[in-house]
């Protein structure tokens, strides 16, 4: 087994201790730290980037080739980190003689040590993994104008606390969008690093929402969903994102993926807090927005493109959700383009 130490007092640190341990080249976007990898210990890359108020986001999408162990330093600044698995599935344990604790894709794990206990992460050998670990530094959250990261201290890290905590959360898709909307930002400089900020502090919010679910429903925490019909529902999602423009069926859904109506929408109401044909109009009025933003279509032209046949319904749920109607948006969206 490999074995990394890696402190997280600060990025570049952390990605000089990566490279020195795994090899692989870095490049540097902005404040963005860039490790690809492809050699006899593993291929792929791992990402990461410095936010403000002593947040950090490191991200691991990688297949390594051997056992590896992640062990991450002592710190004076005591961080609450926050993992999540969007593919794979890790160990977790507070120093090497510690308790090991299993992170499997979708699940988040909150760990905060007020031992100050290294936290251990284990990596499995030829398992593609997709990594996400959030940290937050406990000595910077005490802003009184930060009422999220005061949540963050309040609910994760208490002052008298005297022994270590982890949390193993349910399966939640919510943060696997958020980070999937991460991947896919284009923007570059100041304006992707806006954006990466503010879907990290979505993502921290998410997370203290999963917490207090999970407290309310822990004994039942996944309903009666399995592991396996959980990583359905992910597949239904990809496959209602790739083909929203056509007519889909509760039964054609079904019958593609192997799972019955009733566990579909269980687990589309745990993992997206809604039905499957609100989820497919919420993901089409979206879809329209952007159209009437960037394409020259017309209105009518958009319904067709979203697969909607009626003109007047899609202006109905279009005004419920934006409160304007499609035609008023896209006549100040030509304006504005006129303006500038």
């Amino acid at each position: 087994m490999k074995t990394t130490n890696l402190n997280t007092d600060t990025i570049e640190a952390m990605f000089k201790q990566l490279r020195l341990s795994f090899g692989g080249s870095i490049t540097k976007k902005y404040n963005e730290y860039i490790l690809e990898i492809e050699n006899e210990i593993g291929k792929g890359e791992i990402q990461g980037v410095s936010l403000s108020d002593g947040i950090s986001y490191i991200e691991f999408d990688m297949t390594f080739f051997e056992n590896i162990m992640l062990s991450i330093k002592k710190t004076d600044k005591k961080p609450i980190y926050f993992t999540y698995c969007s593919k794979g599935s890790l160990e977790h344990s507070f120093g090497i003689e510690g308790k090991k604790n299993t992170l499997k894709s979708f699940q988040t794990g909150i760990l905060t040590s007020p031992l100050n206990d290294e936290n251990i992460l284990y990596l499995k050998k030829d398992e593609s993994i997709k990594l996400t670990i959030i940290s937050v530094h406990n000595e910077e959250i005490k802003s009184k104008n930060n009422r999220l990261k005061n949540k963050l201290n309040k609910t994760f890290f208490k002052e008298d606390a005297l022994e270590n905590f982890i949390y193993i959360g349910s399966q939640n898709l919510k943060i696997a969008e958020k980070i999937h909307q991460i991947n896919t930002i284009k923007e570059v400089g100041i304006v992707r690093s806006l954006l990466i900020n503010g879907l990290v502090h979505v993502i921290l919010a998410l997370e203290i929402q999963q917490h207090g679910n999970d407290a309310i429903h822990r004994d039942n925490q996944l309903g009666s969903l399995l592991s396996r019909e959980i990583e359905i529902i992910k597949q239904v999602t990809i496959f209602i994102k790739n083909k929203f423009d056509t007519q889909i069926s509760i039964t054609q859904l079904c019958s593609e993926f192997g799972i019955s109506p009733s566990k579909l929408q269980e687990g589309f109401k745990l993992m997206h807090g809604c039905t499957v044909i609100h989820y497919i109009r919420e993901l089409r009025i979206q879809k329209a927005e952007e159209f009437i933003k960037e394409t020259d279509m017309n209105i009518s032209e958009v319904v067709y493109s979203i697969g909607f046949t009626s003109r007047s319904y899609f202006s109905k749920i279009f005004r419920e959700k934006y409160n304007c109607s499609p035609s008023k948006y896209m006549s100040a969206q030509k304006t504005a383009l006129i303006s500038a």
